[in-house]
């Protein structure tokens, strides 16, 4: 941050030109959600121009301007894979990518963020949606793995949006706090009700004996 904005204020001093530049953010609302960037560093900016758009909603713009405009120099950029460029290349190819680093895709971080968001839902009711939603692929237990590993870093994240770049809001499901989201931003990061209230639905979609149900905390 502090480079970026070094360079924002000498590069029109090192030419005689007044003025300064703003610095540009880069990270996107499913990065913001998990708490996928560092606090005062390369998340900090003047404006973030896609602080308040999903990385599904911004790969789909990209796809429509390299088709409609013919822009084939958009082709790479939809190909490379998200990365936060943090280890070094492995045999010349990118060797750490974002979804692996969160433990889950950006297709699934955008769904959390809707929900989330524009349904109002907290860890169970997401739960209840997913079910049905996911039923094709994913079992009880897994869309239970997903829903609590998403709010558990959610939460264990939430004070870094305190501080998010201000962003152009496209879309009604921005994380931004200050400025549209006035929920709060200390969470008990175990959810204990909420996470209990899954787990008891896991097991009785799985068939568990009642007195197993009885011992789950």
């Amino acid at each position: 941050m502090v480079v970026a904005y070094l360079f924002a204020q000498l590069s029109l001093w090192s030419r005689g030109a007044p003025g300064g530049l703003l610095v540009l953010g880069s990270a996107n609302v499913d990065e913001s959600l998990l708490g996928y960037l560092t606090k005062y560093d390369c998340s900090s900016a003047d404006i973030n121009p896609i602080g308040g758009i999903s990385k599904t909603d911004l790969r789909a713009f990209v796809q429509l301007c390299m088709e409609r405009f013919q822009l084939s120099a958009l082709q790479s950029i939809l190909a490379a894979p998200a990365t936060a460029e943090l280890e070094p290349l492995a045999h010349g190819r990118v060797s750490q990518t974002d979804e692996e680093d969160m433990g889950m895709t950006y297709a699934e971080l955008s769904i959390f963020g809707r929900l989330r968001k524009v349904a109002k839902t907290g860890p169970y009711s997401m739960f209840c949606k997913l079910l049905n939603m996911w039923k094709d692929t994913c079992s009880p237990r897994q869309v239970a793995d997903k829903v609590k590993r998403f709010f558990s870093k959610y939460s264990m994240n939430r004070h870094k949006m305190t501080t998010l770049t201000p962003a152009y809001h496209a879309e009604s499901y921005s994380p931004d706090d200050n400025r549209f989201d006035l929920r709060p931003f200390l969470y008990n990061t175990r959810w204990p009700w909420q996470f209990r209230c899954i787990e008891n639905q896991v097991l009785q979609l799985e068939g568990r004996p009642q007195q197993e149900l009885d011992g789950v905390d």
